[in-house]
């Protein structure tokens, strides 16, 4: 096995991706969510995403719920926008660290914003350049990277040519969402490979689903190759709004779980981040898939 690094970072998805594909929750249950997960010493949390309440009503309450969130000293929060009115209100809420989204897949990005990747990645051209004319560091997220529900595979080389795009339009990072979760072991390998090509000094982000079982396989692979940061979501929360009834997120305590016992520190305490997801199960109101959950407290290493 490849040399793995000593460090991981793992930014915490649940209150934003997590709760989106989720029944809606009272404001106050968010800020709770929120602030409890800047108590487990993670370092990044996606905290909101700023989007139209009939889009997505789950976000309706995003402006309060920052405004109320005590926001943990060194922490770093951020948070998704869809639009140019989705950044400027990410911008007066105060976010630095801003995230847009595209697709891969041509399909998907016209079912999901109804027009073409090659448009979407004309208006991000222009959100980065409002965001750094701001002061604010723009990511970029491409969705369904390892695959499409509606296209099946998806060729790495699309991915690193949209790499390119963003790349040369400034982006300051990328993210690789495994959006249904057909990421594989194999799928990363490619991925990566075909990315760093063409880009190897662009800092990259891993996002995995685990709809299909995968999701820490991936991240072991994705390490093996040198990649040290990833997204998860706090027990499980949220999932894959293509497949219902399949698990979703990557659960950040799975994840801490195994980096731990591999000697990888992530500077998470395990031991509150399970009892956060205990509160993430009671606030949603249903049994979350997480594995390190439901196992009991001979899983808890220290670290």
């Amino acid at each position: 096995m490849a040399e793995l690094p000593d460090f991981v970072s793992i930014r915490e998805v649940g209150p934003r991706d997590g709760l989106q594909n989720e029944d809606p929750i009272p404001t106050d249950a968010k800020v709770r969510l929120l602030d409890a997960l800047s108590g487990t010493g993670v370092k990044r949390i996606e905290a909101v995403s700023f989007v139209h309440p009939k889009a997505i009503p789950q976000m309706a309450d995003a402006d309060e719920v920052w405004r109320r969130a005590a926001k943990a000293e060194g922490l770093r929060y951020s948070a998704l926008v869809p639009n140019t009115r989705g950044a400027q209100r990410a911008l007066a809420a105060g976010f630095t660290e801003i995230e847009v989204v595209v697709s891969a897949s041509d399909t998907h990005n016209r079912r999901n914003v109804n027009r073409s990747t090659d448009e979407s990645l004309d208006d991000i051209a222009e959100l980065i350049d409002l965001l750094h004319g701001a002061g604010a560091r723009a990511e970029v997220i491409i969705a369904t990277s390892f695959g499409c529900p509606y296209e099946g595979d998806v060729d790495p080389r699309r991915v690193a040519g949209i790499v390119d795009r963003v790349v040369r339009d400034g982006a300051d990072r990328v993210a690789f969402g495994d959006t249904t979760g057909m990421g594989t072991p194999r799928r990363v390998r490619e991925l990566i490979t075909a990315v760093r090509d063409r880009n190897a000094h662009i800092p990259v982000l891993l996002h995995f689903h685990n709809t299909r079982g995968t999701a820490l396989a991936n991240l072991l692979t994705a390490m093996e190759l040198g990649v040290t940061e990833f997204d998860a979501s706090v027990g499980g929360l949220g999932g894959c709004p293509y497949a219902p009834g399949a698990s979703g997120n990557l659960a950040t305590e799975e994840a801490v779980h195994m980096l731990h016992d591999m000697g990888v520190e992530t500077g998470i305490d395990l031991d509150a981040l399970i009892e956060v997801a205990e509160l993430a199960e009671e606030l949603v109101g249903k049994k979350l898939p997480s594995g390190v959950l439901r196992a009991g407290p001979r899983t808890r290493l220290a670290g």
